[in-house]
């Protein structure tokens, strides 16, 4: 396995997760989740800026107009960048106030994927949902523990999904039309060793790179043939997402954590928390918008 560079953008989040990239920003986005905050590193400049809710934030989205979709507890919202100003779109599971949403992805027709969990994450409480442009949200999947990352390959055929604490990529048949899904399939199962698989994305060779909590890196996974095919290796145990992005999409944006960590381990990787920027040799997809 070859060895990668990173350039870390200091963030120190507790939860950092929902790294986006903004091609008409020429920005990544990223959040913590527990503390709020959203955060915003142009690549031109080398400049992070930081915004603040009084939610848990965790998904960021863009919306057809260019502003942000975010996933704010258990509401999305459109968020208008100029003005800062939050406009509420739809609301899942309101009646269960421990719930918040954990990852959320737009499908090429403009669609918006976006899953539950409980802060106990308690196991089968935890949802996925299919918004379209009514803003009613509809579940596809229930029972999930902590749901989690998400990609369709370039033909629109397979749409893979993970709820984190299985340990499994799975792979269910993609209805374009419609927007249905079927399962098909496991496609990658994780070792227990390489911790947990956390958020993903997909490479232009239809490769998923899956963010591994406890597995102190990005893994690229084959999902036809379930086998491993290479690692980025980090200074963080707990690695939680990743996206492509950059002028030629080949560079991946990828969120750590603190959280479950000792005073102890903090001093032994100091860097937990960061972002992390990392050049690879196969490019992603520009992300779809949400069409409302």
């Amino acid at each position: 396995m070859k060895t990668y560079n990173y350039t870390s953008i200091p963030s120190q989040c507790f939860l950092g997760e929902g790294p986006y990239w903004h091609a008409g920003r020429q920005s990544f986005f990223w959040v913590d989740i527990e503390n709020g905050k959203l955060f915003e590193h142009n690549l031109k400049i080398s400049e992070t800026k930081t915004r603040s809710f009084p939610h848990r934030l965790a998904v960021v989205l863009e919306s057809e107009d260019g502003n942000l979709i975010l996933g704010l507890d258990r509401k999305i919202a459109k968020f208008d960048l100029e003005i800062e100003k939050l406009t509420w779109l739809c609301e899942v599971e309101s009646d269960f106030p421990l719930h918040r949403f954990n990852d959320g992805k737009v499908d090429t027709k403009g669609r918006i994927w976006i899953g539950t969990l409980s802060t106990k994450f308690t196991k089968g409480s935890g949802a996925l949902y299919r918004v379209d442009k009514d803003l009613n949200p509809k579940k596809q999947l229930d029972q999930l523990t902590i749901s989690n990352g998400m990609a369709w390959t370039a033909d629109n055929q397979t749409f893979y999904f993970i709820d984190t604490p299985t340990r499994k990529i799975k792979a269910f048949h993609f209805d374009i039309a419609s927007g249905e899904i079927e399962f098909e399939r496991v496609a990658v199962d994780i070792p227990e060793e390489l911790g947990f698989p956390d958020g993903m994305c997909i490479d232009q060779e239809g490769m998923l790179w899956v963010a591994h909590y406890g597995g102190l890196g990005v893994y690229r996974w084959n999902p036809i043939s379930g086998e491993l095919l290479d690692k980025i290796e980090l200074p963080v145990p707990h690695v939680t997402s990743c996206c492509f992005g950059g002028e030629n999409l080949d560079i991946l944006l990828i969120t750590t954590a603190q959280e479950n960590m000792s005073s102890e381990q903090l001093k032994e990787y100091p860097l937990s928390g960061d972002a992390f920027m990392v050049k690879t040799n196969t490019k992603g997809f520009k992300a779809s918008r949400f069409l409302h």
